[in-house]
């Protein structure tokens, strides 16, 4: 066997743990403890303390920062959400401002070296899946803001960190070095003159905080994203991402948001939901904690801004495909069971309610992961301003096996001129194996 064959698998995985692992494990965080707290650099001049809280608190809710770092039964910011990788398990740190177990003997460079530069305190590297590829965009004045509502907005929490369970040698983290020397662009977003505040606003929140590139933009062989920003044809063309396709945000009519107007994206981040498709997968935590909390300034910024990306046709959809009628009337037969009571006879639904089938992006995509997914494991609820919405789309996988699950997504896809290739019970299989955990 060539040697290539052995080191290829490895090094994928390495490389995957490290778009997935978090920063801190417990044997750093005595050297942490054991060094003394740095003063912060002053506050804007003319910005009080308390103001610059409020807006760190802002600020945090458009980078999403909850999601990750806490648990669902567990405290704000301290950490411990399990990611489980095809090496081992890996957890989540915490960043409440704990002086022992997160991060509040960390100085304001501390802080900013590593939400920029992916660098922690006592020097080692973080890996990607906290997005500071994304987050080195940000302006010093933002850092700043983040970095008081962290310190003195947010309760510490004593948590330790949970060490990852990932074995040697791919818990090294020196290789990281080397990718932000490849992959990591350290400029601050620098707006565009030839545009106009409003564009450049939604720029800035869209590559930076926002960080909307680390789902929706493609991997290259280092995994790292192949565009950051609308310079590259890559980027938010769509991308697979833990079972699921995260949809192209580009202007293709068919597998992107071409059909979507401005305002009908305003309404499906602010919602979850529009009159074209509603939000799924790890889409709803961003809705449930993040982009429903913009300003309508801000979110009319990120929405323009997506609507000016043309992208005439997404990398998912470069070749036109033939509908096929292939197993239809099993699938018919399993959709007027399961399915049509909620999204009708023609498909299209009641929204915002009950997604439409028929023109639903991602039921077009000629990835088809996603639609299998929610077939399988449903939806969990999108919660707008405290209160969960009405009909989330149950779980069918106990239910139907993986032929009829096919049949039904392949009736689903070929139907109501959505013209997308059917999928086959072997796909499904697949899908089922690698989400158990949501079921």
């Amino acid at each position: 066997m060539k040697l290539k064959t052995l080191f290829k698998p490895a090094l994928m995985s390495w490389l995957l743990c490290s778009m997935l692992d978090a920063h801190a494990t417990p044997a750093t965080q005595a050297v942490q403890a054991a060094q003394p707290a740095h003063a912060s650099l002053p506050a804007p001049t003319g910005l009080p303390d308390a103001e610059l809280i409020v807006r760190g608190a802002y600020l945090a809710k458009l980078g999403d920062c909850i999601a990750c770092h806490s648990t669902p039964a567990g405290k704000a910011y301290a950490g411990g959400l399990p990611m489980k990788t095809p090496v081992g398990t890996i957890y989540s740190t915490n960043i409440s401002p704990d002086q022992l177990t997160g991060i509040g003997g960390w100085s304001e460079q501390d802080f900013e070296r590593a939400l920029r530069r992916g660098v922690a305190r006592d020097g080692h590297n973080l890996y990607p899946a906290m997005p500071y590829p994304s987050y080195a965009k940000v302006s010093d004045a933002d850092v700043r803001a983040l970095y008081a509502y962290f310190m003195r907005g947010v309760p510490a929490v004593r948590q330790p960190n949970r060490e990852s369970a990932i074995g040697f040698p791919l818990n090294q983290r020196w290789p990281l070095k080397v990718w932000n020397m490849l992959f990591l662009d350290r400029t601050p977003y620098q707006a565009k003159p030839a545009k106009d505040a409003e564009w450049n606003r939604g720029a800035y929140l869209a590559q930076g905080l926002g960080h909307c590139g680390s789902c929706h933009t493609p991997r290259g062989v280092g995994f790292q994203e192949q565009a950051l920003d609308e310079g590259g044809s890559a980027f938010l063309a769509g991308a697979a991402l833990d079972g699921w396709y995260a949809s192209s945000l580009v202007g293709d009519p068919r597998a992107g948001l071409g059909r979507w107007s401005e305002a009908e994206l305003q309404a499906f981040l602010r919602t979850g939901a529009n009159p074209h498709a509603s939000a799924y997968g790890s889409m709803t935590d961003v809705i449930n904690n993040s982009t429903q909390f913009f300003s309508e300034r801000d979110l009319a910024a990120v929405a323009h801004y997506l609507k000016s990306i043309a992208g005439a046709v997404s990398v998912t959809q470069r070749k036109n495909v033939v509908a096929s009628d292939k197993g239809a009337g099993d699938g018919a037969k399993v959709y007027r069971v399961y399915c049509m009571q909620c999204h009708g006879a023609d498909g299209r639904g009641h929204a915002p309610l009950l997604a439409p089938l028929a023109g639903n992006p991602t039921v077009i995509d000629t990835h088809a992961s996603s639609l299998i997914n929610v077939t399988l494991n449903g939806t969990r609820d999108i919660v707008i301003g405290g209160i969960p919405q009405p009909y989330p789309m149950p779980a069918f996988g106990k239910l139907l096996n993986d032929q009829q699950v096919a049949d039904a997504v392949s009736y689903i896809r070929t139907g109501w001129n959505n013209g997308a290739p059917p999928v086959t019970a072997q796909q499904v299989a697949k899908v089922r194996k690698e989400t158990p955990a949501t079921r």
